[in-house]
This record gives C-alpha cells, structure tokens and sequence, in this order.
C-alpha cells in the first residue's frame, strides 16, 4: 500500500473534522446523549473540538499498536463515537469496520473471524452481554472505549499519546468497510474506497446545493452506515450545525426539535413513519423544517404527505434517494406538498446524469412492466470494492458491468423507476407487497407499520403494529383490503418484535420464518 505522511491534505474521513474547522471553527455539533469516549465535553461540541478528539483517539490507537492497512473493527453500545472511532482510525491509514451494535454476538464474532485477525474496538457492556468468549481469539487485540475488562486494553489508558500526523492512503485502497443490512441472512462486509465514497458525496452534495440558509441538521441514520459519512461531510463542510440523534424516540425527539428548531432533518423511512406524531405536537417541532431527505428504499405517501404538512414553510421539500450499501444513492426524486396529495409511493425517482445509470432487464423473456417487473440494475462508480471474504458472492451480482440490486420493478416511458418489491419478497401471484402496503398505510391511519409476508402455504400474510398497540378495527380493515389482492387473516404484533435491521428494516424473511414456526406449533 503507497503511503505518505501529509499535512493539511489528509485522506477524506481522517481528516475531515480539521477541514471543517479550518472553515467554520465555531460550527457546533449538538448530541442527544453523552460520548463514551469523552462525556465531560458534554452534548454540545464544536467541529474543532471534534477535530481534536479524533486526532486525540487516533494517535491512542497509534500507540495501542494500529498500524496503516489494519483493520479496526467497532462494535460497542451505540454512540457518535463510533463514527468518531472510524475516523481516528482512519486517521492513521488503517481501515475501520463498522459493526451494528444491534447485531448479535454470534454474528459479530462471524463476521470479526472474516475481517481476519483485526483490533477490535468494544465495551464492557458488549463484552458482558453479546459477545461471545470467541470473539479473543479472532481478534489480534480487543481494545476498550469504556468499562474495564481484564483481557482487553482501555483507550482510557493511552490518554496522552503523542500526536501522530495523519496519513493518505490511496483514494483507490480500502478505506472503510461497513455491513449490509442482513434483512437475508448473515450480513455482507462492504468494502469501501475514498473514490466510491467520493462518487457517493457527489450526487447528494448536488442535491442540497440548494440549501443556502445554514439551517440546523437533524441526522438520524444508524452510526455504521456509509450514508451517515456523506451526510456528515456535506454539513459540516458547509457550516450547517449538526444534530446527531441516537435515539429516534418520538417523545425525546420532539422535545429536542422544538427547542433547537431544525431546518433539514435526515431519517430513515421507517423513523420517519415512527414521527408522522410530531405533526400534531402543539409546540410543532418541525415547522422550520424545509427539506426532509430519505435514503435507502422507498417511503410511504402517507408519511410524506404528514411531514410535509408540519411544515410551515412556504415550499418545504421531501427527497427521496433509492439506493442500498454496495451502490450508494442511484435514484432520487422529490416531493411538494402539491405532488405529494397523489403520490405513487413506488417510483422512486430517476438516475442522476453524469453520475448514475439505471435499467430494468427482464426476469422471463417478456417485455418488462408493471405486470411484469424486471431485475432493477445499476451503474455507478459508487459502488463498493468487493465483499471482504465473500468475492464469488459479490461476483454474482455483476451483470456485464451492471450491478443487480436485488430488487424487481419498472420503468415508466418518461423514465422513472418504479421499485415493487426485493427479489426474495415476491409472492407469486400476488402482485407488489410495497404498493398493497402503500395502500393500507393510505387507508389506515392507526398503522405504525404494515408488513405483507407469505404464509406456510403461500398465502399472503399481512403483519400489522398499530398505534399505541391498540386492536385492529375489523371493519375498517375490510374497507382498506376490499380493493387488493386475497390476503390471510391480519396477525397484530407490538412494533418491538418484529425483527429489525441497523436501518431499521423489518426482516421479512425472519419475520415468514417466524408465522410458519409458530403455525407448526413450535
């Protein structure tokens, strides 16, 4: 690996808190819970403290023994700092792992195995809850950010490790790696370089160019995904205060929002679902929103429709961007509160020129259609590098330089793509799971979340939460299914146990799994 030691021109994620300050030394960053790295610096920190810290935390790494090209897995209790952990690390050219603290212990110590001999960045908590005794020996040294363990060394220990300047690593060598969700089986370690991370930036760095008022930015996107990087990068370089949420908690969030009063709010589709309340909160927390932005799959209308309209800006905007871990952002539209009334929840939008490319290729041999979805498949130079330990797997998606997505759908004559489903979501006979859903999400304003499975036999099975875990009204469940394909009888559940991802993704093949076992009386 080509290594040199810079200055001011450090590699992109090493670094970036010191561009930021160079730019904007007094921008803030504000936090809805304590650092486990550093809480005497409190919830509110400047982007030159920040910048500190990193280099701070990278030069202990330096001294615990990372070296440029090591990989630094990070798993711990859930905190910016392990965001802040990936760019120490970073920082000295080594390469950090980003593992979901919502993962289990069996996972973890599977997918540390597969990084091969990496450091490994943990708590206590983790250490004497989820993971397992086996994790030590696939690690080459287990180091801790918080609480004690007598066969790990604490970063605590290292404080005062002298400064290490930072190092570049090729724009083309690894630079991160982060996980698929997992929605079908162990996740995927994605492989990320500074060029795909930078070709990611570039689209949604276009979009919000638009942003001139350096309105506070509301994140809350899981600390381990790449999205959370190029979200971060944009507002902080630009100046934006940023508000980084580990807790989407309807009640702890509207209290924050209606006393800092964002102007840009950053989610995951089913969070924003989770905050369609805040639209009737009296104190209303999200009336100096002016652009919402979505990212990974496609958003229900009916939480559109609620953000938009707790809005009481003139023009307030929704952007939706469709993509997934190994591809980045590839399509994106936007909504109005005009073009919100009679949206199509299924076209996500079109591909960005210069940048991303898009086609539909047929499953059968027949034309593709609605009737008809094809394989949804991509070009991008965001695209990862590979998945570590699994190339043949990664090889498989490859398609004569297209990337498959593994989802299905179409795309209209004007171009726009239409997402109806994953490829292993769909129901023969049934037609899109995502737009029966849209429709019962439309109809049904006590749904906090709908999920259409099949049963043992095929069947379609509809999984329904409600709010405040209330019954189901039979009648006005008959009324919203009158029009849509045969389905089973609703099963209710409480929205917590239904099985979940980082990005908080319901599993739908753990969830199918779950009604046939019970089914069987297991």
């Amino acid at each position: 690996m080509l290594l040199q030691r810079v200055g001011n021109r450090g590699i992109r994620l090493g670094t970036l808190f010191d561009r930021a300050a160079a730019r904007h030394p007094a921008n803030v960053v504000v936090l809805d819970h304590d650092l486990d790295l550093a809480p005497d610096l409190g919830r509110r920190l400047t982007v030159t403290e920040i910048a500190d810290l990193v280099d701070d935390f990278a030069s202990r790494l330096w001294a615990a023994g990372v070296r440029p090209g090591d990989r630094v897995v990070v798993y711990k209790t859930n905190s910016f700092d392990i965001t802040l952990l990936a760019c120490a690390a970073a920082r000295i050219g080594a390469v950090p792992a980003l593992l979901s603290p919502k993962l289990d212990g069996a996972t973890v110590a599977e997918l540390v195995r597969r990084v091969d001999r990496p450091y490994l960045v943990t708590d206590q908590a983790k250490l004497d809850g989820e993971l397992p005794a086996a994790v030590f020996g696939h690690a080459r040294r287990v180091l801790l950010a918080a609480g004690d363990h007598p066969d790990a060394r604490r970063l605590g220990d290292l404080a005062g490790a002298p400064r290490v300047a930072p190092v570049a690593v090729s724009p083309h060598h690894p630079t991160l790696i982060t996980h698929t969700s997992g929605t079908t089986g162990i996740p995927k370690l994605a492989v990320h370089t500074g060029w795909t991370l930078q070709a990611r930036y570039r689209p949604q760095a276009t979009a919000t160019a638009l942003v001139r008022k350096r309105r506070p930015v509301a994140v809350h996107v899981s600390f381990v995904h790449s999205r959370l990087f190029t979200a971060m990068a944009i507002a902080v370089l630009r100046g934006f205060p940023l508000v980084m949420l580990a807790d989407d908690d309807p009640r702890r969030v509207a209290d924050l929002f209606a006393r800092l009063r964002p102007g840009v709010v950053e989610a995951h589709p089913n969070t924003f679902m989770r905050w369609e309340g805040l639209a009737d909160d009296p104190r209303r927390p999200l009336a100096q929103v002016k652009y919402f932005s979505s990212t990974f799959d496609a958003i229900h209308p009916r939480t559109v429709r609620r953000m938009l309209g707790a809005s009481r800006q003139r023009m307030p905007l929704f952007a939706q961007l469709y993509g997934q871990s190994e591809a980045g952002p590839v399509v994106g539209r936007v909504f109005t509160r005009r073009r919100g009334e009679d949206a199509d929840g299924r076209c996500v939008g079109h591909a960005f020129p210069g940048m991303t490319t898009v086609r539909v290729v047929s499953r059968d041999g027949r034309p593709v259609s609605a009737a008809s979805p094809g394989y949804i498949e991509v070009r991008t130079n965001g695209r990862v590098l590979t998945y570590l330990g699994e190339a043949e797997r990664y090889a498989e998606q490859e398609h004569d330089a297209w990337w498959r997505m593994g989802d299905v759908g179409y795309r209209t004559r004007w171009g726009c793509l239409h997402l109806l489903d994953r490829e292993v979501d769909v129901i023969p006979g049934f037609g899109s799971t995502l737009t029966a859903e849209d429709a019962l999400f439309s109809a049904l304003d006590e749904l906090v979340e709908v999920i259409i499975v099949p049963g043992p036999d095929g069947t379609a099975v509809p999984v329904v939460c409600t709010r405040d875990d209330k019954p189901l009204d039979p009648a006005a469940w008959a009324r919203a299914t009158a029009g849509l394909p045969p389905m089973a009888e609703p099963v209710q559940r409480r929205l917590e146990e239904l099985p979940q991802t980082a990005t908080i993704k319901i599993k739908r093949l753990e969830l199918a799994k779950a009604l046939g076992d019970e089914s069987r009386g297991r």
